[in-house]
């Protein structure tokens, strides 16, 4: 295939210790009346404080809206909509983790086009430009500070539901990662890992005969050029750091290596895509009621054995990318090395090593493996063709934890 390349970010990425405080400079070039969506624990924090306190200085109006849920279920988008009608905004803030900023997300799409956050599931729903979001992350996993995704829960629906467009791809991300030092360990390795994962399936995605209408028929739009260069050094940075942060909590270069990883894997599956770990992750995710990023960590050591015969040579990329050493210097054994090198981080951080762990029972395999499908714009990225047999091989593995068969069983096909 020729040479493609195209990436989907942010007008403004600002990374670094302290950079929280350019985000008055950046909002009043934007308007004159801010919103702020953060959650409870965030939202009597000091850093909340010191943020109003630098809107205001600059001149700038602003109101606060804490109550953002976990999972961002569509009662809690209605109260920041209702609270942003009232105020009208010239630009949201997104102030937390990932629910945090997909609140920001959301709220400005319906303050913008009106109805409801379901008028806009899928991708290119959204009409047209929407308010501008600044993102804020205070945790290094989810990347949606740079990416043109938001997830909401609705009751309606078994499975949690994405919007995916460009038009709600934040105006500007300020990544400090003095915000996430005093980030527990539990929700560092889950972030963390949600990060690698996002790296390990944006650089190992199917690519895409590239015509000239391929930005405009996919948000995302499969591994290339610029998202192969943001994964890789992603997967550099959380392989190198993400152990020493979850242990050591307080160690400088740790965080911001983390930090620096979760926004470059975003920026890579903000183009590229996730596949398969996320697909499946869905479904288990509502069964078993698990932090999304636990889920497709847990997945993903399977995923990539399944996948080894459709990305070998991206699998041997990621070992180096990694750091590790193999035995034989083949690209084979290289990408074998790969995933043990995963499967090991994930055990020193206390990711869930199989199915069972993670909760998800017996009688719902079957149904997991119907589900994943669901997640087309997940399921067309993966490096292999999947369907419910291919699913249900995964997810066979992946409950029991038995890697070692599935890898016999992929070396005998």
């Amino acid at each position: 295939m020729s040479l493609f390349a195209t990436t989907r970010s942010p007008r403004n990425v600002v990374f670094g210790r302290g950079q929280r405080g350019a985000v008055a400079g950046y909002a009043k070039t934007l308007g004159t009346k801010v919103l702020i969506c953060t959650d409870e624990r965030l939202g009597s924090d000091p850093e909340l404080a010191r943020l109003v306190d630098s809107l205001r200085a600059a001149g700038l109006q602003t109101t606060v809206f804490d109550k953002t849920l976990p999972e961002v279920p569509l009662s809690s988008i209605a109260e920041a909509v209702e609270i942003g009608k009232a105020f009208g905004p010239d630009v949201v803030i997104g102030f937390g983790g990932g629910s945090c900023l997909d609140m920001a997300k959301v709220t400005a799409v319906v303050l913008t086009h009106g109805g409801s956050p379901r008028d806009y599931y899928g991708e290119f729903k959204v009409p047209g430009a929407v308010i501008p979001v600044i993102a804020i992350p205070t945790t290094a996993g989810t990347g949606s500070e740079v990416t043109p995704v938001a997830v909401v829960a609705d009751s309606e629906r078994a499975l949690k539901v994405g919007i995916a467009s460009p038009f709600i791809i934040p105006h500007t991300a300020i990544c400090d990662p003095e915000l996430t030092f005093t980030c527990p360990a539990g929700l560092t390795a889950i972030a963390g890992a949600d990060a690698l994962t996002h790296a390990i399936e944006a650089f190992t995605a199917a690519p895409r005969e590239t015509g000239r209408e391929i930005t405009h028929q996919h948000v995302f739009l499969g591994k290339n050029a610029l998202s192969d260069g943001h994964a890789l050094v992603a997967i550099g940075h959380l392989a190198r750091h993400l152990e020493t942060a979850v242990k050591n909590g307080g160690d400088v270069t740790a965080r911001e290596s983390v930090m620096f990883g979760a926004m470059t894997a975003g920026l890579a599956f903000g183009t590229a895509g996730t596949a398969a770990a996320h697909a499946i992750q869905y479904p288990v995710g509502a069964v078993t009621h698990t932090a999304h990023g636990a889920g497709v960590a847990c997945l993903l050591p399977y995923v990539m054995e399944y996948n080894l015969p459709g990305c070998t040579a991206e699998l041997a990329q990621i070992a180096d990318a990694m750091g590790v050493k193999s035995a034989a210097s083949d690209q084979l054994s290289r990408a074998y090395a790969a995933i043990d090198a995963v499967t090991a981080l994930f055990a020193s951080i206390g990711i869930p090593k199989d199915l069972q762990v993670l909760g998800l029972p017996a009688d719902k395999r079957d149904w997991t493996a119907e589900q994943s499908l669901g997640a087309a714009r997940l399921v067309k990225n993966n490096p292999r063709p999947l369907d419910v047999t291919a699913m249900q091989t995964i997810i066979a593995a992946a409950y029991t934890g038995d890697r070692a068969g599935l890898r016999a069983k992929i070396k005998a096909e």
